[in-house]
């Protein structure tokens, strides 16, 4: 009796991407006004213990200094005017009721219908929804499953956080789902409200947030529309660090008296970031493109981490070797700013439509953890 012939492992591609931008933007300008007029005022009110040495004075900002250290100029947000205020300088809105959908569940909802508009698909033909995210709106029910009823999918969904790196991470494990056959379609959204952790009063780091969120619809080659883009492979690696950290969680109850200290929002060593990251994940890109048979110098596009002009300059030269033009490397750091997770999928969504068939290209995310995800793709139609 003949054995009978192993099931074929499914391809994942990429079908469409989805992408909600927030109306309102705040400018640098704007930014370092606000900023100056807190610095001012908290100068003034602790005048006496500034002169005794007690208190250190605050330094004003300015878009020089933000421009160079980041490449940042503008950056999205939910919620504008309370940011800008000086005596708040954080999100604000009303709170919503259980039984009304969550504002990071409907930034969610909206980028997935996106994704899911461009690629034909009926949300009853999905089979899994992974929200992947720096930080969660709450800890349960999971947004994922919130954002699955909202968008009439009956399947499973689940919530994962990989700071940075999230949506990288997302699309490997729902590629691995399509691979092993418990997945035709999945959904993998990102919705970013880093608004919410950025710490508005730090100059080293309060212009570096904006919000958004992105889709990713991941599918087996066998149902995807014809204009997809092929996965060659992922990798994904982690190397713990204490260099980007937010110390915030439901545990700070058990400590009230360190509840508003500056750790329970976003907190780096940037200089440590940079130094450590870049080669890392330069090694990271060059080690998995030898691993697929990919000249990284061939590379047609890198859509890399939107966290640090910088950054994304010296990894991209490592890869291809040369200075990257703005079409190898593409940033929309700009005029999003740092949207974590979101970032790289934000400038392969809107920087890829002129790419033709058999063009190669990289995904690329790095962040807290440490942590980074690479997604070499290539044009099919």
């Amino acid at each position: 009796m003949n054995d009978p012939k192993p099931a074929l492992t499914a391809r994942p591609v990429i079908s469409s991407t989805g992408l909600f931008t927030p109306a309102e933007s705040i400018t640098n300008e704007e930014l370092v006004e606000s900023f100056n007029r807190f610095v001012d005022r908290h100068n003034a009110a602790n005048a006496e213990q500034i002169e005794a040495g007690k208190v250190e004075p605050l330094a004003h900002s300015s878009v020089e200094f933000i421009e160079k250290a980041s490449g940042i100029r503008a950056r999205h947000v939910m919620a504008k005017g309370p940011i800008l205020d000086p005596e708040i300088m954080a999100p604000r809105w009303d709170e919503r009721g259980d039984d009304e959908l969550s504002i990071m569940a409907e930034i969610g909802v909206a980028a997935a219908r996106e994704a899911l508009e461009r690629a034909g698909r009926d949300p009853k033909d999905v089979d899994a929804v992974l929200c992947a995210a720096s930080n969660m709106q709450r800890p349960y029910p999971a947004m994922a499953i919130e954002i699955q009823q909202a968008l009439g999918i009956d399947g499973f969904g689940f919530d994962m956080n990989v700071a940075c790196s999230s949506a990288t991470f997302g699309i490997q494990t729902a590629a691995d789902y399509v691979r092993a056959g418990n997945a035709k379609s999945v959904l993998v959204v990102s919705p970013e409200i880093t608004s919410g952790h950025l710490n508005w009063r730090d100059r080293d780091s309060h212009f570096i947030f904006g919000d958004v969120a992105t889709a990713v619809l991941v599918e087996d080659e066998a149902i995807a529309p014809a204009a997809h883009w092929d996965i060659l492979g992922t990798r994904l690696k982690t190397v713990f660090s204490n260099n980007i950290r937010n110390n915030f969680g439901f545990l700070n109850r058990a400590h009230p008296e360190t509840a508003d200290t500056p750790d329970k929002l976003f907190v780096q060593e940037g200089r440590k970031v940079f130094k450590e990251v870049v080669p890392m994940v330069a090694a990271m890109i060059l080690e998995e493109a030898e691993r697929l048979g990919v000249d990284p110098q061939a590379l047609r596009r890198l859509w890399l981490h939107q966290a640090n002009a910088g950054m994304n300059r010296l990894i991209a030269h490592k890869v291809l070797g040369h200075e990257a033009s703005e079409d190898e490397s593409p940033t929309v750091l700009d005029t999003y700013g740092n949207t974590s997770s979101a970032g790289s999928i934000i400038a392969f969504h809107l920087h890829s439509e002129d790419m033709v068939a058999g063009d190669t290209g990289l995904i690329c995310s790095f962040g807290a953890g440490y942590s980074a995800g690479t997604v070499f793709v290539r044009k099919a139609a």
